[in-house]
């Protein structure tokens, strides 16, 4: 029987280690250490993502070449309680600057524009059941749609988020 390192064992089974491999080793259980001699990682969910803002308070966070595009923070305060969200069809092709769909909240109704061109790929059916999740967190679980970007370089028209509450802070609407 090969004992275990050292360093893996608990102290008393260490000091039996050391003094005999013979019998003492073979009649002792080691206890193990679970903290000391284990480097523990963790991860969280990190999306590198850019973003960025369009005037009339949408955003999109591109990745690669398909972008997440929903209405910032600061426009979902802005509306109130959302109550319904129209969702555009997979396969709908969408125009920088133009409507793809609408919020409406207790207080208004708001048409929402792509920030950038491109073709739905995918929708956020949970919208439909919980219009909600765009109060609860507009720039993650809220978001509306996501395009196949068709031209990249329209993301360089876009706010960053320092610009953008700066715009906001201004009044811009």
């Amino acid at each position: 029987i090969t004992p275990l390192p050292p360093l893996m064992l608990s102290g008393v089974a260490r000091s039996f280690a050391r003094a005999s491999v013979g019998v003492a080793a073979r009649t002792v259980r080691p206890t193990f250490r679970s903290v000391n001699h284990v480097r523990a990682f963790t991860s969280t969910n990190v999306n590198f993502a850019k973003v960025g803002f369009a005037k009339s308070h949408e955003y999109a966070k591109l990745d690669g070449d398909v972008a997440t595009i929903g209405i910032s923070d600061h426009a979902q305060k802005e509306l109130g309680d959302i109550v319904f969200v129209e969702l555009p069809e997979v396969g709908d092709k969408c125009k920088a600057g133009k409507g793809f769909g609408a919020v409406e909240s207790v207080k208004a109704a708001a048409d929402v524009y792509s920030p950038m061109a491109g073709e739905v790929i995918e929708i956020n059916s949970a919208l439909e059941d919980d219009p909600s999740l765009v109060n609860k967190s507009a720039m993650e679980d809220g978001w509306i749609i996501k395009i196949k970007v068709s031209d990249a370089g329209e993301f360089d028209k876009l706010m960053d988020t320092a610009a953008y509450e700066k715009h906001c802070a201004a009044g811009g609407h």
